[in-house]
């Protein structure tokens, strides 16, 4: 398994973008997607970005299609989650994980997350 690392959550305003960044520990990440979930209080855990680390392809969830955009940095074993146009629903944990590649199971170990707070 691949060790993850959340960071870059915060409270912002609507409209307002933050970036979060998944560090990850691993010889390497070709074997494996990368994707980004949300929590939300009362509610289950979704998934809202990946990415697979050895040809890029991207899936992002339809409710944040075209306001999130997941990116990967091969030098710092990094994916990121830009998130521009937030909106209060968009408040919730974000945590990365990770899957093998071709399978539809994705690990089940979560991490400390990172809490992402839209409000004026």
């Amino acid at each position: 398994q691949v060790q993850l690392e959340e960071s870059g959550g915060g409270l912002v305003q609507p409209g307002g973008s933050l970036r979060l960044s998944c560090a990850a520990s691993a010889r390497t990440l070709s074997y494996y997607v990368l994707g980004w979930f949300r929590q939300a209080p009362g509610k289950e855990r979704e998934i809202v970005a990946a990415v697979s680390w050895s040809d890029g392809s991207k899936y992002v969830a339809d409710s944040v299609k075209g306001r999130f955009t997941i990116s990967r940095d091969n030098a710092k074993n990094t994916i990121y989650l830009q998130m521009n146009s937030l909106k209060p629903e968009d408040t919730a944990v974000y945590y990365c994980n990770h899957k093998p590649r071709g399978s539809s199971t994705w690990y089940d170990h979560w991490g400390q997350g990172t809490q992402v707070t839209v409000s004026s």
